[in-house]
């Protein structure tokens, strides 16, 4: 996959962790559900980010 295709899921995880605690989890007055689905964002992007980065190459200036 490019990387650029990565990098629109990035941006799609982030739109959603805007758009999902305010939307869809308005009516949950505890502060789990919204954390409960940023941790899950956070280890989405960590996860793309890995992804994203496996073929960068180390390069020696030997």
């Amino acid at each position: 996959m490019k990387r650029s295709k990565w990098i629109w899921l990035v941006w799609a995880v982030v739109l959603l962790s805007y758009l999902v605690p305010y939307t869809l989890l308005s009516e949950v007055s505890r502060w789990y559900g919204s954390f409960l689905f940023w941790a899950v964002a956070g280890v989405a992007i960590i996860a793309l980010n890995v992804f994203m980065t496996t073929d960068f190459k180390e390069h020696s200036d030997d």
